[in-house]
């Protein structure tokens, strides 16, 4: 049955109108990925050489010890951002003799075939077999092998048990992240330390080696616990037909821009009316927390603007990136009603650009907090402003003319993937990369305040070209609508 599946896949892969796009972006993601694993392979043989330079007051394998839990934290937070829920369209399989555990033995199964289940091999095993073994003997080697590989496992389901979790319940999002943002605060704040709790564990591992089938046991959980979750819930994606209530909503605020102003108001009633889109935009808010992540106090003593820089464009450009690579796919399902009504193409990406910059405004106010860790923040987060608004709007509305898969709006809430995978984050590196290479050349010449000032005048100088830019995107999307149109159909 498994090949069966399989060989499903790849028809409907091939048979896609998609195909040519999916293709080159898995190509340049082929070429990233071995471009990362030739990172970790380095990292795993050189590991040795590293650390004592790293860690220079510690023991090697003290400082190994300590990085194990350390780097499975951040695989984690990793994972809930961009490894794909493992799918299968069910509505085919209904009418046939296919029972739920081998659908349930499929999804688990192709839930394996990921990026971030092979490089631990790389950048851990390694280093066991170097130094582990001869210091300890083989048992323990062994162990530490076990232990390793079992909380990847771990990790693995557990993202993908509180993924599908929070498409019943997004309250389940907000306590999750809650819960990261509380870890990286007391991180960040020196009240816990994970490298101290990572070594003590894998000290204790060394001492008594079958210790390490603990991390055994709480995989063979969630492995459990997600395959019990996935029996009960297995067609609720499919099947529901939870109709949504309808009002009426005006957005007094918006009249004042007239036909741009209703139309960005249509959206904002569609946001908050359909789970996915709402949640896209929730999602956004939790996202302020990452500044606890990026903002170092060494980086902010030293105006290292260009290690925060990242940070500050993707805290106060989020709801651009998360939302806006779908813009026109939200309103797939009635996209031939928008082509077929008299709806100016320009009027139309108004609405788009005004809802940008509406929600980046809001963002930007609220991560203003930042401003008492250091007054320098704030100015980081203007022209990281004026970048979002400027230039990155700009980027993700024509990556958008690109997208011509359909979303289904009413399905999934939060870390729902479907339309979307790592070649749209791949496509977003450009609207990330842009401003760190601008300012790279003044943080070089210590003139980090100037640095600041190119991008945001950069992104000041894009706003005011964004009328160039709405006639040259609704041009665009005036030659691009019926393969768009066509693709939303599929």
């Amino acid at each position: 049955m498994l090949s069966t599946f399989l060989s499903h896949q790849r028809k409907s892969f091939w048979r896609s109108r998609n195909r040519g796009s999916s293709i080159a972006g898995q190509v340049v993601l082929g070429f990233f990925m071995l471009y990362f694993f030739a990172i970790a392979v380095g990292v795993g043989f050189g590991m040795s050489h590293f650390l004592p330079k790293i860690f220079p007051n510690k023991e090697v394998i003290s400082s190994f010890n300590g990085i194990i839990l350390y780097y499975f934290a951040f695989d984690f937070i990793m994972r809930l951002q961009f490894q794909e829920l493992p799918t299968l369209s069910i509505i085919p399989y209904l009418h046939l003799r296919i029972s739920r555990s081998k659908i349930i033995r499929f999804l688990n199964i192709k839930a394996l075939f990921s990026a971030f289940n092979l490089w631990p091999f790389f950048i851990f095993l390694p280093f066991c077999f170097i130094k582990i073994l001869p210091e300890y003997g083989a048992l323990v080697m062994l162990m530490y092998i076990v232990s390793i590989l079992s909380v990847m496992v771990f990790n693995n389901y557990l993202a993908l048990y509180i993924k599908r979790k929070s498409i019943t319940n997004t309250l389940y999002t907000f306590f999750g992240l809650v819960v990261i943002a509380a870890f990286a605060a007391l991180e960040y704040y020196k009240v816990i330390s994970i490298m101290a709790a990572s070594d003590f564990v894998f000290r204790a591992i060394a001492a008594h080696p079958y210790y390490a089938f603990a991390f055994t046991l709480a995989a063979v959980a969630i492995f459990y616990l997600n395959s019990t979750f996935l029996r009960k819930n297995l067609y609720v994606e499919e099947l529901s037909t939870k109709q949504e209530k309808k009002g009426s909503t005006d957005y007094t605020f918006l009249n004042r821009f007239g036909k741009v102003g209703e139309l960005a108001a249509l959206e904002l009633k569609l946001i908050l009316r359909h789970k996915r889109p709402r949640s896209a935009v929730i999602l956004g808010f939790f996202f302020l927390f990452y500044g606890f992540i990026f903002y170092k106090e060494k980086a902010i003593n030293s105006d290292a603007f260009g290690q925060m820089m990242f940070g500050a464009i993707f805290m106060t450009g989020i709801s651009i990136i998360i939302y806006g690579q779908f813009m026109f796919a939200w309103q797939s399902a009635h996209f031939d009603g928008i082509l077929a009504n008299k709806i100016n193409f320009k009027d139309y990406i108004k609405a788009k650009f005004l809802l940008f910059t509406i929600g980046c405004t809001i963002i930007t106010v609220l991560a203003s907090f930042y401003g008492f860790l250091s007054p320098k923040l704030l100015l980081l987060h203007l022209a990281a402003y004026f970048y979002n608004i400027g230039f990155g709007t700009v980027v993700v509305l024509y990556l958008a003319t690109l997208n011509y898969k359909r979303l289904d709006i009413t399905k999934a809430a939060s870390f729902n993937y479907q339309g979307t995978g790592a070649t749209q984050w791949l496509l977003m590196f450009p609207y990330a990369l842009t401003p760190i290479l601008m300012y790279v050349p003044f943080g070089i010449l210590n003139k980090p305040y100037w640095g600041l000032g190119v991008v945001g005048i950069f992104g000041l100088a894009m706003l005011l070209l964004r009328g160039f830019w709405v006639n040259y995107i609704a041009k665009r999307l005036e030659k691009q609508r019926y393969k768009i149109a066509e693709g939303f159909r599929e």
